[in-house]
């Protein structure tokens, strides 16, 4: 059998030496070929999942030091405190995290893909190994016990024949095999440098995120200080909400008991229909003015009510969470039925964003869902946010599109709208309603987000 020895002094000779042409990559998964297609998604999911857990082993042993710590502060401290410009500043700190979330996700799979041709280069190897040995087995053979002289007897002379034919038939092919085996190692060894390659540049992005990760509790501290309201109030409402989302026994039913009975939300709500009865009373010259004029100027920081009707907004939305799409509103839901909303796979501790302007309804725990989020974004749509850890903001607010919400755990909830995937990174779970009614996000999103599930970024 071929041993480690000979891999190491091939992988040596091929470091120190031009190397040859590399093996052409993995050919692609042909269309016609689904069940193959599943595999290759599956071990190239598995693989990420596998090198996420390592990142995130990375990002904790990783912290700010404290004079970038301190840059932060002074940073913070510099910002003219008013809610108006916190806002911004949160908006902007959100989409800058996003950003480098971004990157972190599609350098994590880029790993995840080297780590998959890795693996089918290895399992090339141990399929020719055997091979291999099987033939320089024979070849020590004949070497220690070669035939007689050529005209000695005749059957001599057809022993002499027939190994000259074996090691011309078999030599070649040895040399072949060699040059193959050469030539995956140098791919192999390529691999692997530009997978660490890849690695540093995680390492400098993973940074960068923790910096923006403490810039924004920063700014989140200064923005409830500024937001307060009364704290009693508070407390007694979100008690209050509590108890009315262990009584429901659907989403239709906890959002109107929400809008009914609980002032703050009750105000929000009516200032949003007060917004729709204004909209609705603008003529088509009217309505399209407000149009252009939104599409040609920044919308007010300081607003207090949507700066776009919803339903204008297809094709416009960011996704809340950087992530990849497992799951499409009609796709099995692992239950025997459909989907009424998307799953995003995240990474550990990804920030969520409000996708637009809109008041929130609900924050807090309901039923399987895990830790929610309802915002009311007018026109009578509102959009549900499932499946994250912890909950930055609170009911009755309004939030402006980019807004941070919340932000995702460890790992996934264990939840109805989880069931049947196969992950164990975090999930987002997005539902998008219309006057009660769930309804397809697809055209509200831009770019990977209207795409089908599997693998974008």
């Amino acid at each position: 059998m071929l041993g480690g020895a000979f891999y190491a002094a091939q992988s040596t000779a091929i470091a120190q030496s031009p190397s040859p042409a590399v093996t052409a990559p993995p050919a692609p998964v042909m269309a016609d070929d689904p069940a193959a297609a599943d595999d290759a998604a599956l071990a190239l999911r598995q693989k990420r999942d596998e090198v996420g857990r390592e990142l995130q082993e990375l990002a904790r042993s990783m912290r700010v030091s404290d004079e970038k710590a301190a840059e932060l502060e002074d940073s913070i401290a510099a910002l003219a405190k008013t809610s108006e410009s916190i806002k911004q500043a949160l908006i902007e700190s959100a989409a800058r995290r996003k950003d480098l979330e971004r990157k972190i996700a599609a350098g994590e799979k880029k790993l995840a893909e080297l780590g998959v041709q890795e693996d089918r280069i290895r399992a090339s190897f141990k399929d020719r190994r055997a091979i291999l040995a099987e033939v320089l087995a024979a070849l020590q053979r004949m070497g220690r016990n070669p035939p007689p002289a050529l005209l000695i007897s005749p059957e001599d002379a057809l022993a002499s024949v027939r190994t000259a034919i074996l090691l011309g038939a078999v030599v070649p092919g040895v040399r072949h095999e060699t040059e193959k085996l050469a030539a995956d190692l140098a791919e192999l060894l390529r691999l692997r440098m530009e997978g660490q390659k890849e690695t540093e540049t995680l390492v400098a992005t993973i940074a960068s995120r923790q910096q923006e990760e403490r810039r924004m509790d920063m700014l989140l501290v200064e923005n409830d200080r500024l937001s307060r309201q009364n704290s009693l109030e508070l407390a007694t409402e979100k008690r209050r909400a509590e108890e009315l989302a262990a009584r429901a026994s659907s989403m239709e039913g906890l959002i109107a008991s929400l809008e009914t009975e609980i002032r703050s939300v009750r105000e929000a709500t009516e200032k949003a229909r007060a917004e729709e009865d204004r909209l609705r009373r603008l003529s088509d010259e009217q309505r399209q003015r407000a149009r252009d004029l939104a599409a040609s100027s920044l919308p007010d920081k300081n607003r207090i009510a949507p700066a776009y009707v919803f339903s204008d907004l297809k094709h416009k939305l960011e996704l809340p969470a950087a992530g990849e799409i497992l799951r499409q509103f009609g796709d099995p839901d692992g239950t025997g039925h459909e989907a009424k909303g998307m799953v995003i796979a995240s990474a550990p501790g990804s920030l969520v964003t409000a996708p637009a302007d809109g008041w929130v309804v609900y924050a807090g725990e309901f039923r399987s869902y895990g830790q929610m989020i309802i915002l009311n974004t007018g026109d009578g749509y509102h959009m549900v946010l499932s499946g994250m850890d912890r909950v930055s903001t609170g009911q009755g607010k309004f939030v402006l599109s980019g807004e941070p919400l919340a932000v995702m755990g460890e790992k996934r909830v264990a939840s109805a709208t989880a069931l049947a995937l196969e992950t164990d990174r975090p999930t987002l779970y997005i539902e998008f309603r219309k006057d009660g009614k769930p309804v397809d996000s697809r055209e509200w999103w831009t770019g990977s987000g209207s795409g089908k599930a599997q693998n974008d970024s």
